[in-house]
């Protein structure tokens, strides 16, 4: 968890012009949508629904994802506002909320700079009868502001590490007056839990990992059968992958096609906007995006598209995950896990540290240091499909016990609504 001081201090300073002057920067990087810059201000054209409405907020991808399971029990009596903060998360939702029943009872809206009269605007506008804020999105003036309107708050899935539990300790006052804003805490582990028990005396709940009970990742049948029809060979995936990740899985893929004719492996950025630069650096690779298939003898494939994991990790029974061999932290392997996959993950998983332990304890995963490493793992698990298949199971099993939790934390938050004023 951490309090983003600097854009606190730094947005409240700033005029409205020069924050409209900065997002139209961010709409020429593609990191907002035009056509929705007024909800950076609070600036609203949706109603607010009648009855009870719930806030959540999720401030990327990842987040995003954790949360979709609690979608279905808290707009069974009410509406639920999902506010984000990347346009990939929006992509994401847009999908996926028609699929799932729920477009016309989850609103998705971008969440207000943190300034306050945007804030204000916001809040003045949806009257949220209570919020959730997922893992460690700390804004002081929207969470201020929410509190002095006796909005009841809680923080889900929360994650406070020792780096930033000894950042908060320098200031304990205001880790006491920031975190008992909050009615509730519920942590992802126990050592979270521990943590924030150090620092606040909200109550804080038994710990449980939202990421671990996600439901599978979605796929078109369709694609998924053609696509499976055009593989004749071994194939992986590369998942998630970063800068300076890159050149790794193209070395790997060079020295194990010497010993696996026909090898495919599929390289998905974590940015697609990465596309074209990956299929440059892999010899003008065809790339997803530009609606080219697969190669036909093996080769690297660029699936440079937002939504697709699902498909990408049923495609092959292996699945590296990237943001680990860089030091970035790590994405989430419980994803191609539920799905059956042998999953590989470099040193570098501190934001996934407990799933990473859950899956390596009980045999679903391997944890690789460097390019040999993976290589030797791929070329083990290319050798043994049998194995393989057996590594993937564990890995079913292990999550399957996590499938409760969602509809124990969802009920959590929905107890702590305001009453709907009649």
């Amino acid at each position: 968890m951490t309090l983003p001081l600097a854009l606190w201090a730094g947005a409240t300073r700033l005029s409205a012009p020069m924050l409209r002057r900065m997002l139209r920067k961010r709409v020429g990087r593609g990191k907002e949508i035009p056509t929705r810059l007024a909800e950076r201000e609070g600036i609203e054209t949706l109603a607010r629904p009648s009855g009870r409405l719930i806030w959540l907020h999720a401030a990327s991808l990842g987040e995003s994802i954790s949360i979709l399971p609690l979608l279905p029990v808290l707009a069974a009596d009410g509406h639920v506002l999902l506010t984000t903060g990347t346009v990939t998360s929006q992509k994401l939702l847009a999908s996926r909320l028609p699929e799932m029943g729920l477009a016309d009872r989850v609103i998705h809206r971008f969440v207000p700079l943190d300034v306050p009269a945007w804030v204000a605007r916001f809040l003045d506008h949806w009257r949220p009868d209570a919020a959730g804020f997922v893992e460690s999105e700390i804004w002081p003036n929207l969470l201020a502001a929410a509190a002095r309107r006796q909005i009841p708050l809680m923080l889900l899935n929360a994650r406070l590490s020792a780096r930033s539990l000894a950042r908060w300790q320098k200031a304990p006052r205001t880790a006491q007056e920031v975190l008992g804003w909050f009615d509730l805490i519920h942590p992802q582990s126990e050592a979270d839990g521990a943590r924030f028990a150090r620092l606040t005396k909200t109550r804080v709940l038994p710990p449980g990992n939202l990421k671990l009970a996600a439901p599978p990742l979605p796929v078109d049948s369709q694609t998924l059968s053609h696509l499976s029809t055009l593989i004749g060979g071994p194939v992986w995936v590369a998942a998630s992958l970063h800068r300076g990740e890159d050149e790794v899985i193209i070395e790997t893929h060079a020295r194990l096609s010497a010993v696996h004719p026909g090898l495919l492996t599929i390289i998905a950025p974590r940015h697609p906007e990465r596309g074209e630069t990956l299929a440059a650096l892999a010899g003008g690779a065809p790339r997803r995006a530009l609606g080219q298939l697969p190669p036909d003898r093996g080769g690297i494939w660029i699936a440079d598209t937002v939504g697709e994991l699902g498909l990408l990790y049923r495609l092959a029974p292996l699945a590296f995950v990237g943001g680990s061999l860089v030091p970035h932290g790590g994405q989430n392997p419980a994803e191609p896990a539920r799905l059956g996959r042998a999953v590989a993950i470099g040193p570098h998983t501190a934001n996934f540290a407990d799933t990473v332990a859950l899956l390596e304890a009980g045999g679903a995963l391997a944890v690789v240091s460097n390019a040999q490493g993976l290589g030797d793992w791929l070329d083990a698990r290319l050798k043994d499909p049998w194995g393989t298949m057996a590594i993937g199971a564990k890995g079913v099993k292990l999550l399957e016990g996590y499938r409760g939790l969602p509809a124990e934390v969802a009920g959590l938050l929905a107890a702590l609504a305001r009453p709907v004023e009649s």
